[in-house]
């Protein structure tokens, strides 16, 4: 049964919380943080990229990196960016694009459910991109940025969440510079807490949408601190971590797409004559073409759309992992035609997510770049699930989660 543990947030105040919030570490590199940090000495990106704040080329991972972000946490506190709450709360992060809005539970989630598979994942992780996130953790003795979560939708939560939504006045209700709103309210109230906890308890898991290295970075920092702690009960706040808990039925999985750098020796025609085996293949023209059902895929090539539709037989549907558009693309044409037979380490495959729209992939050949691009259905919220409970991994890069939850709304300190 899933643990949701309230807890005293570091947040900042109304006036500056769209200042510091940032997009998280993990979607722009160092450059793109530096530019998009200037000129704002409030935002997160200082602690969560600290590398923003030496010289452009240093490296990302070297000490003194790591604690300048303890040192500008620190700094935060001091100068009242970041103030912690009085008392033991929850909070609902609500996010709007295109419309519509969904609207996520913010407390901790507990080491033991994940240790113990309660929370569920769908993709491997890196040791180093781990140990990453696992020396930020220590140094900031805090999870700076929260995870993001799915659950089986609850009626009742749904029901409460909306009362709060209703009833009480948003702290924080401002559109970030991509569009997006973003709406936190907190839930400080006793009666209101036990009840969101007490739901949670009977739900039978939940699962990691996307965070998968910043999960498994708490949860392994906090197995380390119970070891390091003689006296250790069970009740520290290093046994929990910051996640934001969303409603299956509210999430929208966006299609997450490939470029490739070469044929693999092939002409166009002669790659589109071995499609031709496991696929359906009609050339659209140069008006881009996007996949509108499963196991239906585009692909860009020489100016030239076409639509791939996968011929019966070649994939099983009583597979979870077989049965998923990356890899019916992944095993009869990446692998089998164009040679890419690992998409962890092959150099000559690409990830394109589906929130820059294809055009990006037409971009991509267009400039010589890539040769080919392909674009894919997304993913169902179901797909993924069953995945998880099953205990597979999803093939790498299949899952593009938008809007992304914003880092620096509220932190989790681990004591």
């Amino acid at each position: 049964m899933a643990i949701l543990k309230p807890f005293k947030g570091l947040r900042p105040p109304a006036d500056l919380a769209s200042k510091v919030a940032s997009r998280p570490y993990d979607v722009l590199n160092s450059e793109e943080a530096r530019v998009e940090a200037s000129g704002n000495p409030y935002t997160l990106l200082h602690i969560i990229k600290p590398e923003i704040d030496f010289p452009s080329g240093t490296d990302e991972h070297i000490e003194p990196v790591y604690l300048k972000a303890s040192e500008n946490l620190n700094s935060w506190r001091e100068k009242g960016w970041l103030v912690k709450d009085a008392k033991d709360s929850l909070y609902i992060y609500a996010q709007t694009m295109d419309g519509r809005t969904q609207y996520g539970i913010v407390g901790c989630a507990s080491v033991d459910d994940y240790l113990n598979g309660v929370i569920r994942k769908h993709e491997l992780t890196r040791n180093d991109k781990e140990e990453d996130r696992m020396k930020h953790v220590r140094i900031t003795n805090a999870n700076m940025e929260p995870v993001f979560f799915a659950y089986p939708a609850v009626k009742e939560l749904d029901a409460i969440v909306g009362a709060i939504v209703a009833d009480q006045k948003p702290v924080y209700d401002y559109v970030a510079e991509d569009g997006f709103g973003h709406h936190f309210w907190l839930v400080d109230d006793t009666a209101t807490i036990d009840k969101i906890v007490k739901l949670f308890a009977a739900i039978p898991a939940t699962y990691v949408a996307d965070g998968h290295h910043r999960t498994a970075a708490a949860a392994l920092v906090g197995k380390e601190k119970r070891a390091q702690n003689p006296n250790h009960t069970g009740d520290e706040e290093y046994n929990f971590f910051l996640a934001v808990h969303f409603p299956d039925n509210q999430l929208k999985i966006i299609d997450y797409n490939r470029t490739v750098k070469d044929l693999n020796g092939l002409t166009v025609a002669q790659l589109v004559e071995k499609i031709g085996a496991d696929f359906d293949v009609q050339k659209i023209g140069s008006t881009i073409y996007k996949p509108e059902a499963l196991h239906t895929f585009s692909m860009y090539v020489e100016g030239e759309w076409y639509e791939l539709i996968t011929k019966a037989g070649r994939y099983n549907d009583n597979d979870p992992i077989g049965v998923l558009d990356v890899t019916i693309l992944s095993n009869l044409i990446l692998d089998q035609i164009l040679g890419i037979k690992d998409l962890r380490t092959d150099k000559r495959v690409d990830f394109v997510g589906g929130i820059r729209g294809l055009g990006e992939l037409k971009i991509r050949v267009d400039s010589g770049d890539m040769k080919v691009a392909f674009a894919l259905y997304p993913v169902s919220m179901k797909q993924l699930i069953d995945i998880a409970d099953s205990g597979n991994i999803m093939p790498p890069k299949t899952t593009w989660f938008e809007p992304k939850l914003r880092s620096g709304l509220v932190v989790h300190e681990l004591d």
